[in-house]
């Protein structure tokens, strides 16, 4: 499953939910690692990874590795995984 995420670095606290723009596609993803030295990346897998309920090695960043529009891919994916995509989206929370 592959999907695109907008990150936050920096923020006050990690979370998942919303869109990017708000009428968007993209995932918005808040980690508050700065973007320095990877540490913005790793948070941002560790982050998704407990969002969907996999395992962290399970996350994949394909494209984006410099910037904050990323295409991420959980191989492999849990049966439900399209349906807590939809409810993150949904999330403006």
């Amino acid at each position: 499953m592959r999907f695109a995420v907008r990150v936050k670095p920096g923020s006050r606290r990690a979370r998942v939910g919303g869109r990017w723009p708000a009428d968007g596609a993209a995932l918005v993803v808040a980690v508050a690692a700065p973007a320095v030295a990877g540490k913005a990346h790793d948070a941002v897998r560790r982050a998704l990874a407990a969002a969907f309920g996999v395992r962290g090695q399970d996350v994949l960043i394909v494209t984006g590795d410099r910037g904050r529009d990323k295409v991420i891919e959980i191989d492999p994916a849990p049966d439900d995984a399209a349906a807590t995509l939809d409810r993150l989206l949904a999330d403006a929370g």
